[in-house]
C-alpha cells in the first residue's frame, strides 16, 4: 500500500485522557480513533494487526480440532433466565428491549447461545468432544472504561466452548486449549504469564488466567521466584510461615473510648497501636443472609474468596441500616464480641491475634483485649483476605512478588453448570441421557494487541514483532522530485508486494525527518530506505527497527534479502 492512498493519520501529541502507554500509541500512530468513552473506530493499520491477531489465533484453535462458527450478538432474554445469569451484575450486560417489548442483551459472551445450539443438535456421545470457537464483538457496560482497548466496552474477542462426555476428555480439552493459548501468545511475541483465576460470573471448578506482563496492567499477580506458584490477587493465597501467634498473654477486657473514631487509620492514631492489632469487622448480605467477616487492620478482604467460600451468587457490604440492626451499634463500630445474629467467618490471619482491638457494637466504642476463643467465637475460619508484599508462598514459604499485567486470556473447566441449566444432553454407550461437560475459553483480540504494544515499544513509538506488524517492510522514499529513486522506490515495491511480501511504500512529498518520525511510530520491522545518494551507488539501506541494525545491500539482491529477513523474524516468534 501506498502512503499516499492510504488513510494514515499519525499524530505528535496523545489525547489528555489517554493514559496507558498502547493507549497513546495506537491513537497517535493511527491505528485507532476514539468515539465515546469505551468505544473505538480501528483505521486500517489497527484493522491489519487485529487480522493478523486472528489469523494466528485461528491457525492455532484449528490445530486443535476445533471448529470455528458465528452466533448472533443479539441475544434473547429467556436463554439468561434460563441459565440464572440475567440478573449477574457482574458482566456489565447492556439490555435492551425491540419493538415488540422483547426484551435482549448485546452478547457479553455465548455460554448459553452455544449450550442452547448444541443441546438441539448433539444427539450421541458418538458426536463428542466437541470444540467450538467464534471471533466478534462482545458488548460490557463497563462503570468505568479506561487504558484505551485494555478496558472498553466494546471489543473483538474469541470465545471458544468445549463439549465432553466425561471428566478424561474434560481434562484432555481443557490441556489442548492450555497449549493452544501458550502457542498462541509466543507467536504474537507476547511474553506471559500463567495464573491461578477465580471463575467469577462464569462459574466452574478451574480457571486460569494468561498475564502478559506489563506495568499499566489493571491486573495484580502474585508469583513466587522460587517455584511455579502464580495467582491472580483475588485469588492468591499466603503460607503460614508467617502467621504466628504472638507469645502475648492474654489481658482483661477493656472496654475505651473513641469518640467519632471509626477508620483503621483513625484508631491507629488515636490509640498508638499498630493495625496489626486490630481487628475489621465488615457486615455482608450473601444471598439475603447476614454475614461478618473478620480480618487483621492491615489486611483487605477479598470479597471474591468469601464469595467463594460461601457460595453465594449475590454478595454485597451491608447498609447502615442492617448493620445496626444485626450489631445494636452504628457504622464504624462493630466487632464481633456479643455478635450472636449473624454467621462469623474469620480470616485465618485473626487467628494469630492476641489482645486484639474490636469494635464494640456502640457509638464511639472500642474493645481491647479481644481474643479468639475467650471472647467470640467463629463459625469458621479462612482465607479471605488478599495477600500482601512480603506474604509468604503457600507452596515453599519464599517471599512472594507482586507484578502488574493484562489478562489476554482466560480458561474454564465449567463442569455441568450451563448443560445442566439449558439441557446439553447426549445418549452415552448404554443409551442412558447424559449431561455433557463443558468448558470455555477465551482471548481478547483487541486487548492483545493493546498488550503486544504495552511490551513492544520505545521512547519514540510501537516496536511491532513481525508476526502482528500492520506491515513487514516500509519503504522510505527520500526526494520525490528525483525521478530515478521514485522509479527504484516503485520498483522494489512492485516486486515485494508481487512476492506477497506486505509493504508499506512512504511516497509522500514530505521531509526526510518527518518520513522517519512517522516510522518510528508505526514501528514496522524491516525499514528499506532508498534516497538518491543510495541510488547511484546502485543499493538501498535496510534497517531492523528494533535494534537499529543496518544493511547496505545491492538493489537486485533486495527482493532475496528482505525475504530471507522475514522469514527468520517470524521463525523468531515461533511461526513458519
Amino acid at each position: 500500500m501506498k502512503w499516499s492512498q492510504s488513510l494514515i493519520r499519525t499524530l505528535r501529541e496523545a489525547p489528555r485522557e489517554a493514559e496507558a502507554v498502547s493507549h497513546k500509541l495506537m491513537l497517535r500512530a493511527g491505528l485507532a480513533r476514539k468515539l465515546a468513552a469505551g468505544l473505538y473506530t480501528y483505521l486500517p493499520l489497527g484493522l491489519r494487526a487485529i487480522r493478523k491477531v486472528e489469523d494466528i489465533v485461528r491457525q492455532e484453535m484449528n490445530k486443535k480440532g476445533a471448529q470455528e462458527l458465528l452466533m448472533p450478538t443479539l441475544q434473547p432474554k429467556e436463554l439468561w433466565e434460563q441459565s440464572g445469569r440475567w440478573d449477574d451484575k457482574e458482566l456489565g450486560m447492556l439490555k435492551l428491549k425491540n419493538r415488540e417489548e422483547r426484551e435482549f442483551v448485546l452478547g457479553p459472551t455465548h455460554e448459553e447461545i452455544i449450550t442452547d445450539l448444541v443441546s438441539k443438535e448433539v444427539r450421541s456421545y458418538k458426536e463428542l468432544p466437541l470444540n467450538l470457537y467464534q471471533i466478534q464483538t462482545k458488548f460490557r457496560d463497563e462503570m468505568r472504561p479506561r487504558f484505551g482497548m485494555i478496558r472498553a466496552r466494546e471489543f473483538i474477542m474469541k470465545d471458544a466452548y468445549s463439549f465432553h462426555v466425561d471428566e478424561g476428555s474434560a481434562r484432555k480439552g481443557y490441556q489442548d486449549m492450555y497449549e493452544a493459548y501458550s502457542n498462541i501468545f509466543r507467536r504474537c511475541g507476547l511474553k506471559t504469564q500463567v495464573v491461578e483465576a477465580d471463575p467469577g460470573a462464569m462459574g466452574g471448578s478451574k480457571s486460569e488466567e494468561f498475564i502478559a506482563l506489563a506495568d499499566s496492567g489493571e491486573d495484580i499477580i502474585v508469583s513466587c521466584p522460587q517455584c511455579n506458584y502464580a495467582a491472580n490477587l483475588e485469588s492468591a493465597q499466603q503460607g503460614d510461615e508467617q502467621l504466628r501467634k504472638s507469645r502475648e498473654k492474654m489481658k482483661l477486657l477493656e472496654e475505651i473510648e473513641t469518640p467519632g473514631i471509626k477508620t483503621i487509620k483513625e484508631l491507629e492514631d488515636f490509640l498508638g497501636e499498630k493495625p496489626e492489632k486490630m481487628i475489621k469487622t465488615l457486615i455482608y448480605s450473601a444471598d439475603g443472609k447476614t454475614v461478618a467477616a473478620l480480618i487483621a487492620g492491615h489486611r483487605e478482604l477479598s470479597e471474591v474468596k468469601l464469595r467463594k467460600n460461601l457460595k453465594c451468587e449475590n454478595l454485597e457490604m451491608a447498609d447502615e441500616r442492617l448493620i445496626e440492626e444485626v450489631t445494636g451499634g452504628p457504622l464504624g463500630f462493630s466487632g464481633p464480641v456479643g455478635l450472636k445474629k449473624v454467621k462469623i467467618i474469620a480470616d485465618v490471619g485473626v487467628t494469630k491475634i492476641v489482645n486484639g482491638i474490636t469494635g464494640a457494637n456502640k457509638q464511639d466504642k472500642h474493645i481491647r483485649n479481644v481474643n479468639m476463643g475467650r471472647d467470640y467465637n467463629p463459625d469458621e475460619v479462612a482465607d479471605i483476605s488478599y495477600v500482601r508484599e512480603g506474604d509468604r508462598c503457600p507452596k515453599c514459604s519464599h517471599e512472594l512478588a507482586m507484578r502488574r499485567g493484562i489478562e489476554v486470556g482466560h480458561i474454564f473447566n465449567l463442569g455441568r453448570r450451563y448443560s445442566q441449566s439449558l439441557g446439553a444432553k447426549f445418549l452415552n454407550e448404554k443409551g442412558e441421557e447424559t449431561l455433557a461437560i463443558m468448558g470455555c475459553y477465551g482471548i481478547g483480540i483487541t486487548r492483545t494487541v493493546a498488550a503486544i504494544i504495552e511490551q513492544n515499544h520505545d521512547e519514540n513509538g510501537i516496536v511491532w514483532p513481525m508476526s502482528v506488524s500492520p506491515y513487514q517492510v516500509h519503504i522510505i522514499l527520500l526526494n520525490v522530485n528525483s525521478r530515478e529513486t521514485v522509479k527504484v522506490a516503485d520498483n522494489l515495491y512492485n516486486q515485494l508486494t508481487g512476492e506477497g511480501v506486505e509493504t508499506l511504500l512512504d511516497d509522500r512529498d514530505e521531509r526526510a525527518g518527518v518520513k522517519f518520525k512517522d516510522a518510528d511510530l508505526i514501528g514496522v520491522p524491516l525499514r528499506l530506505i532508498v534516497s538518491p545518494r543510495r541510488v547511484a551507488e546502485k543499493k538501498a539501506e535496510i534497517k531492523h527497527h528494533r535494534d537499529g541494525r543496518e544493511l547496505l545491500i545491492a538493489i537486485g539482491q533486495v527482493r532475496e534479502k528482505v525475504k530471507e529477513l522475514i522469514q527468520e523474524n517470524l521463525s523468531s516468534y515461533g511461526q513458519a
